[in-house]
């Protein structure tokens, strides 16, 4: 499904094709909840880091060794809360903590033990283990889970009634499935981790549970994953990081999602968020180069132009009911931004 909205209110939106293909079939619709897998990232640990610095909980360039003590080792002790947030930390992409943790409780110390890639601050790695570590940071300031936290703060106050972690059973006739187990994870780790064996891969079709592996082994809830949503809830997540729009943030808070915060390094990186201004962006040629926005694996994305006041939100679920290689729908996405522009500005010019 697609929704294009401007200053706040949906201009179009439809659902093409189908939510579930097996082990039933049901046709997508404006109304169907989709596992937003790393768009999770900015909509809820970026929008709640956001209003924890407001209110004086946390400093954008403490080193998060001051809330996790887990850090406080001679390599990471330099790394900032900025460099978490613009993915230039050092710390790996990703790691497979259900093959390097005992438990939940031990994936923090997990990542914490993990070498850098580089030194913090000078490049920009894109990392799963960057966000989940946020997720931490924020439950060990609140004294409360990620997933409690959104509801209180961000849910609730917004009046979402289909955005949420872990559904429950009743709403997966709702929800489009995602890939049939997790092949694709599988495959990396028995690459990578040849030596490391693994006895709960899912077999059945992912389907009304998060798909990622990593957040499925931390519960449901993380900070990298697990946020479910449809078009309409996601975009009012979306306008809480417009000035004019938002219901949650200050407007001084919200121009830190249009700043290149990594200006001299090989991406251009806001607060939780790519900028259009990186090469390849998803963006497209038609969205400024302060437009910034996310993508998830399971084939979602969120950009937003907050100059113009516009969300360009596309929920796909491309990783069900496919062989592996999945399909990369970068080009599809440039080419929704694109589309989808040209047809606000005709829609302009017709008034």
């Amino acid at each position: 499904m697609y929704l294009i909205a401007e200053k706040a209110g949906p201009v179009f939106a439809d659902a093409l094709g189908d939510a579930v293909r097996d082990p039933q079939h049901i046709t997508a619709t404006l109304d169907t909840i989709y596992d937003l897998a790393s768009v999770t990232k900015p909509l809820v640990t970026g929008l709640l880091c956001a209003r924890h610095i407001e209110a004086g909980n946390i400093k954008l360039d403490d080193p998060i060794s001051a809330y996790l003590s887990e850090f406080d080792l001679p390599e990471k002790r330099a790394i900032t809360m900025r460099q978490l947030l613009t993915h230039c930390s050092g710390l790996p992409a990703w790691r497979p903590l259900y093959l390097l943790a005992e438990n939940k409780s031990d994936a923090l110390a997990a990542i914490a033990g993990e070498a850098l890639e580089t030194k913090p601050g000078t490049r920009v790695i894109y990392s799963d283990l960057g966000f989940i570590v946020l997720g931490f940071i924020l439950q060990r300031i609140a004294g409360s889970s990620l997933d409690h936290l959104a509801r209180e703060e961000l849910f609730a106050p917004l009046r979402l009634t289909r955005t949420f972690f872990n559904p429950e059973k009743a709403a997966q006739t709702g929800i489009a499935a995602c890939e049939s187990g997790n092949a694709y994870e599988r495959e990396m780790c028995e690459r990578d981790f040849p030596a490391k064996r693994y006895e709960s891969w899912r077999e059945r079709t992912v389907w009304g549970e998060v798909h990622d592996g990593n957040a499925y082994f931390l519960g449901g809830v993380a900070g990298h994953a697990g946020l479910f949503s449809t078009g309409d809830e996601t975009l009012k997540l979306a306008n809480q990081f417009i000035p004019e729009q938002s219901q949650l943030l200050k407007p001084e808070t919200c121009r830190l999602f249009r700043e290149n915060m990594t200006e001299e390094l090989n991406e251009a990186r806001s607060f939780a968020w790519q900028l259009a201004a990186t090469k390849d962006s998803t963006a497209g040629p038609t969205l400024p180069p302060d437009a910034f926005g996310h993508t998830g694996f399971t084939g979602t994305s969120c950009w937003i132009d907050a100059g113009a006041q516009r969300v360009y939100i596309l929920l796909t679920n491309r990783t069900h009911a496919r062989v592996l290689p999945f399909a990369n729908i970068n080009a599809v996405r440039r080419e929704f931004h694109t589309l989808a522009t040209a047809a606000l500005q005709e829609k302009r010019t017709k008034k």
